[in-house]
């Protein structure tokens, strides 16, 4: 049986190591659980272990809003104390406060 503990929390702001992107946590799979045309488009290279937390995040970057999902090895908490402006972060968390976001809708 595999257990895991993810490392980053709902209504948590993260970073991509990587890539120039931020976001907040809104949901968190133990392990990957997307399609494997999904991970198959990663450069082999680049493919992160399916064995660790993944997270959906709402995310934002100079140019545009959308979802990421990224690996918990290609994350580090975003310390800079500023709130994410993604145009859906109302329809799940609550005002940014202490840095992050108190989550307002109960997910399965």
């Amino acid at each position: 049986m595999l257990t895991s503990h993810a490392k980053y929390n709902l209504g948590q702001v993260v970073r991509h190591k990587k890539h120039p992107f931020r976001g907040v946590v809104f949901d968190i799979d133990p392990e990957f659980s997307n399609t494997e045309e999904w991970y198959d488009a990663i450069p082999e290279g680049s493919r992160p272990s399916k064995a660790q937390p993944f997270y959906h995040l709402l995310a934002e970057n100079d140019q545009t809003y959308y979802v990421a999902y990224v690996s918990e090895q290609n994350l580090v908490a975003d310390h800079t104390g500023e709130p994410v402006d993604h145009p859906d972060l109302p329809e799940l968390f609550g005002d940014f406060q202490d840095g992050r976001y108190p989550l307002e809708y109960q997910l399965n």
